[in-house]
């Protein structure tokens, strides 16, 4: 609780901001149903769930040099608004192009916000307490996740409509939290803010490139529960949306209750072997679906998926954040956002595809992938010890 006490002020409106947001954000898990239910094929569905991920790519980089150049809180304010108008746009289309394309700009506008709350939250955190500010900030996202699933399942039973209508007000919630509630904090570099010289620095920044190849892999593991994972649910064993919802609400109650205890754990022990730790349990996770798709193993599943998560990503992000210099923090944060953008254009496609042929390829996939990603984390903790070393000479 003391560390809770610790955190400043504008860290909670913050906290509460992305609360309240992440209650209504019901569209994107949902998509993939959204789209079966209108008549669209495999292909279709994959290639407006890539679009997504294709627009986020974009975002890391806008998001990331506008964080840095002109200020957190402008560019989070752009993404709010123009992410719920987007959203309300996109409830209209009918047609692939346009469903496709507002989809791209949904995901643009929406993943700007990332870099530049991920950065914001580094410069207002100082290092010792970044593991539990990003821990309370997954637990809004996770909170405000299960109440948004719990209900967004009985939402759709109804009209999907309103899922659209929702998320874009939740949306507006936040732009308006924000822009009342922040303060404006200068830019730490106005001159050098672009990408070059930060791209030079990454690339002489082996840890990083290390934890952002295993970041990349995981994610396309993470994205497997808004896409093959719906649709083993719904399709493979029968279930409705309600309780497809409600399983989805499980991984977000799991997290409010029990992460914060677990983080005050993991956080004593070194930040790659927790993380590595993470990766391989939240993969045998996934990998527990290859068993045969029924309301129970699809339970399991969930539960074991959302333990890994619960140890890899506190410490995850912390230790993400203090691989980058102060003053390009945007444009790290940009480059994280991006290959989580990246995952998000291979992830939900490939898996669809490979379930359409084989579910089990998919869920054996994903254990497989979650395993490297940990190897790759565990080669992180080297190199940087390895770079201390030739430091201390």
């Amino acid at each position: 609780m003391q560390d809770l006490r610790a955190l400043p002020g504008q860290y909670w409106i913050l906290f509460a901001g992305t609360l309240v947001n992440r209650m209504g954000s019901f569209v994107i898990p949902f998509l993939a149903i959204y789209l079966r239910q209108r008549g669209h094929g495999a292909g279709t569905i994959s290639f407006t769930l890539g679009a997504y991920g294709a627009g986020s790519l974009g975002a890391g980089l806008i998001g990331g040099y506008l964080s840095d150049r002109f200020g957190r809180k402008p560019t989070m304010l752009i993404s709010c608004g123009g992410a719920a108008a987007c959203m309300l746009v996109l409830s209209q289309m009918s047609s692939v192009p346009g469903l496709v394309g507002m989809t791209f700009m949904t995901g643009m506008l929406t993943s700007m916000y990332g870099p530049a709350a991920g950065a914001l939250i580094a410069d207002l955190v100082p290092p010792v307490l970044r593991v539990r500010a990003f821990s309370c900030q997954r637990l809004a996202i996770n909170l405000g996740f299960a109440i948004g699933m719990a209900i967004a399942g009985f939402m759709a039973k109804q009209s999907f409509m309103t899922l659209f209508v929702a998320d874009a007000a939740t949306t507006l919630v936040l732009g308006l939290t924000l822009l009342f509630g922040l303060k404006k904090r200068p830019s730490l570099v106005r001159s050098g803010a672009g990408w070059a010289p930060a791209l030079r620095h990454m690339r002489g920044n082996r840890a990083f490139q290390l934890a952002v190849a295993a970041s990349f892999l995981v994610t396309i593991v993470f994205w497997q529960m808004s896409s093959s994972y719906g649709l083993q649910a719904t399709e493979g064993a029968g279930l409705d949306e309600r309780t497809y919802g409600l399983l989805m609400a499980l991984n977000g109650i799991l997290i409010v209750a029990i992460e914060l205890p677990i983080t005050s754990v993991t956080r004593r022990y070194p930040a790659v072997r927790v993380i590595a730790l993470g990766y391989a349990v939240l993969g045998l996770g996934m990998g527990l679906n290859a068993f045969g798709a029924s309301l129970g193993m699809l339970t399991a599943s969930m539960l074991v998926f959302t333990l890994g998560e619960i140890i890899a990503s506190p410490v995850g992000n912390g230790y993400m954040a203090g691989l980058a210099p102060d003053e390009m923090r945007g444009r790290y944060q940009g480059v994280i956002s991006m290959s989580f953008s990246a995952a998000t254009m291979v992830g939900p496609s490939m898996g669809i595809a490979i379930y359409q042929l084989s579910p089990v390829a998919v869920w054996v996939g994903t254990l497989v992938l979650a395993l490297v990603a940990a190897g790759l984390m565990l080669a992180t903790g080297r190199e940087r010890d390895t770079r201390l070393e030739d430091v201390r000479r």
